[in-house]
């Protein structure tokens, strides 16, 4: 009975428990995705066993992710990304890679202050790049958050795939709560789309190269139908009121010069004929709200996170980043980038 006893003890040693921390119900669909990924990748089932065998379930990921900073009203959630220390690490980024920026937004039309700003909230310019290993975050997300289970289960194939075409152990990549990576915090399928080898160097690492991060930013805009050129947003100052159903009608740009007429709202930078914009409210400090008009680039930040008040803070920032670096320039400056 006690050789039996030590058989089955080394059998069960031997077999791999797929996931650290996970329930019977999940392990089963860790199963299944195994499956998935051997049957439509060609993955081996051994190899990816062994992987599963220590990934882990973090609880404080599903703490995190029931508590985004999104949440909050737009008066507390612009003072997290309107600092002067952002502001000038803007700059100071904006300074230190200037030649980079210049080749991006020549090669993609994307304005080098949007980029910048785009890197100041995600990471601040690389300081906060997330410290959860992303396969951890993605494995807790996708077996255990029911909301948004699917999405994340699909990020976690396009995240093996990543780590596959990059040729790198998928248990050295951190990131987010959420599975965002790098300086400008990529998901797995961002990253597959978007990313680019900007240096040219057979790498695509958004971790610790400027080149592909700045390359990779303007590349996901231009992809996104950035405009050159074109403004962003404004707020509105002089209005009679904003009816509600203009409001409702969205993020995406929809409204005509003719409804907005029509609603007396007239914009400081007047609308082409055939070109559409949206309206959005903002709850100010004051109890009150205030009014934006925002255009079709304003709708692009917010392909890369759909919060209004992300890309508000992102158009906020780069204007503020933009106006210190122009403050800063002599006369006699190089005035490329």
């Amino acid at each position: 009975m006690k050789r039996c006893y030590l058989a089955l003890s080394c059998l069960l040693l031997s077999s791999p428990l797929l996931g650290q921390g996970f329930d019977g119900k999940q392990e089963r669909e860790i199963e299944a995705f195994i499956a998935q990924m051997v049957s439509e990748h060609r993955f081996a089932q051994t190899k990816l066993e062994q992987l599963f065998s220590r990934v882990k379930h973090q609880p404080s990921i599903i703490e995190a992710i029931n508590r985004p900073a999104e949440a909050k009203p737009w008066y507390r959630y612009r003072p997290i990304f309107l600092t002067e220390r952002r502001i000038h690490g803007g700059l100071k980024f904006w300074q230190e890679h200037a030649d980079t920026l210049a080749r991006a937004e020549k090669e993609y039309g994307v304005p080098a202050h949007i980029i910048v700003a785009i890197i100041g909230v995600e990471t601040f310019y690389g300081r906060n790049q997330g410290s959860y290993r992303v396969i951890d975050a993605l494995s807790t997300l996708g077996f255990d958050y029911p909301p948004r289970g699917q999405f994340f289960r699909g990020q976690l194939e396009e995240f093996l795939l990543m780590a596959q075409e990059e040729k790198r152990d998928p248990m050295e990549f951190l990131g987010s709560y959420a599975g965002a990576m790098g300086m400008p915090q990529f998901i797995p399928s961002s990253f597959r789309s978007y990313a680019v080898d900007f240096d040219a160097d057979g790498h695509r690492d958004l971790w610790e190269n400027h080149a592909d991060i700045i390359g990779s930013v303007a590349n996901y805009f231009a992809r996104h139908h950035w405009r050159n050129g074109e403004p962003v947003a404004e707020r509105l100052t002089q209005h009679k009121g904003v009816p509600q159903v203009l409001l409702d009608k969205g993020l995406k740009p929809s409204l005509s010069l003719e409804e907005l007429k029509r609603a007396e709202i007239a914009p400081l930078t007047p609308l082409k004929e055939d070109e559409t914009a949206a309206l959005l409210a903002l709850d100010s400090d004051e109890g009150k709200e205030e009014y934006w008009l925002t255009r079709h680039n304003f709708y692009v930040i917010t392909r890369y996170n759909r919060s209004p008040l992300y890309a508000m803070a992102v158009y906020q920032l780069a204007e503020a980043i933009r106006t210190s670096r122009t403050a800063s320039r002599q006369p006699d400056d190089d005035t490329s980038g």
